[in-house]
């Protein structure tokens, strides 16, 4: 990851409602994610990550956009935008997606929640599905509303998370079982807390719905975690990685397909239900995919991993593959990064060179994830 030292405020780029916190609270760099600036880190990256991983961390992750689509076709419209199959999903529930073109391409990797029988969000990872899913709907002629509501979520993260959680709502979160979500009240704030998240610890996502109360709600979770030592963080590289998880347009985009990136599990081919892909993901299914993301150790310490990026694999001098995001592990002490090679190199133990500015550094395929995700 790549950071300037200074970052430019501008008013086509949206601030979310946690902005002027992040501010106060020391943020010291931003991105910028699906049109709206997103917190890299307070202290540094690494001390972000202790504070995660030891602890419990408060994220503004407004950036994280909801699709809504309500309606009496709302449920067969949402299936038609996955290959997941929906149809057992309850009110209350959770399921991660992936969305496809009609090429099977990844369009994007929501996590889907079921606010009633005819209500649906889709919580968006950085792409514009808000306008894919509005032409869907409109040229299919599905009897649904489309729209962005005011949603903004924070991501409470940390094995500590539960405690502060209870302080919060008490002993009721403790029942919510992992990608299940319910209705809460805070300080006369109405809120959807999800047990979900984006770190491999345990946590939970907390979603306003009143933008004008993003400072009240931030403060309100921060003086509950302070007996806990919370600590504002963002969405941890290290971590993700460490936990196999993905990153829609690091290591995939429209060019890939779910096969690719080993979450063929949700794709259902044999679902009454059509999808948009469908066939084109039984052509894939029934001709093999010709790479697959994998997970690899690399040689060498921190000062590595910038030259990682994107960087080119080879094995004996061939083109094998592309690096898609790449880490330092303080847990593990070790390099690591996912990456597409082609399939005939995926064996666990295989030995890769990776094409570097500087020297090459060799690799070696590792299982995913790193470290297991601590979810419960």
């Amino acid at each position: 990851m790549s950071v300037l030292s200074n970052i430019v405020i501008s008013a086509r780029v949206r601030r979310s409602p946690y902005f002027a916190a992040t501010q106060r609270y020391g943020c010291k760099a931003y991105s910028v994610y699906n049109h709206m600036y997103m917190p890299l880190y307070y202290q540094s990256p690494e001390a972000d990550y202790w504070n995660l991983v030891n602890g419990v961390t408060l994220w503004d992750v407004a950036v994280e956009r909801q699709v809504e689509i309500v309606g009496p076709d709302a449920a067969r419209f949402v299936q038609l935008l996955s290959p997941r199959d929906l149809s057992s999903c309850a009110v209350g529930q959770c399921k991660y997606l992936m969305m496809t073109d009609e090429k099977g391409g990844i369009l994007n990797d929501p996590l889907l929640l079921k606010l009633a029988e005819d209500r649906y969000w889709l919580s968006l990872a950085d792409s514009d599905v808000l306008f894919w899913a509005k032409g869907v709907a409109y040229f299919g002629n599905y009897d649904v509303e489309v729209f962005e509501p005011d949603v903004s979520p924070l991501q409470l993260q940390g094995p500590l998370a539960a405690m502060v959680g209870e302080a919060l709502f008490g002993s009721a979160l403790n029942d919510l079982k992992y990608f299940r979500f319910g209705e809460f009240e805070l300080a006369g704030m109405p809120l959807i807390v999800s047990r979900t998240g984006w770190s491999g610890e345990r946590g939970y996502e907390i979603y306003l719905q009143n933008s004008d109360d993003g400072d009240r709600l931030w403060e309100t979770i921060m003086e509950a975690g302070s007996p806990h030592g919370i600590a504002p963080a963002t969405p941890s590289a290290i971590r993700r990685i460490e936990g196999g998880l993905l990153s829609y347009g690091a290591d995939m985009n429209l060019d890939n397909n779910p096969y690719e990136m080993n979450l063929g599990r949700l794709v259902d081919l044999e679902q009454e239900a059509d999808f948009i892909g469908k066939a084109a993901l039984k052509r894939i299914k029934e001709e093999g995919i010709r790479q697959r993301l994998v997970g690899l150790t690399v040689e060498g310490g921190p000062a590595v991993v910038p030259s990682l990026e994107r960087a080119a694999i080879t094995l004996d001098d061939r083109p094998a593959g592309r690096i898609t995001s790449a880490v330092y592990s303080p847990s593990l002490e070790q390099t690591i990064a996912l990456a597409l090679v082609p399939v005939e190199h995926v064996t666990e133990g295989s030995v890769l060179t990776v094409q570097t500015d500087a020297v090459p550094l060799e690799a070696t395929v590792s299982p995913l994830p790193f470290i297991s995700k601590k979810t419960v």
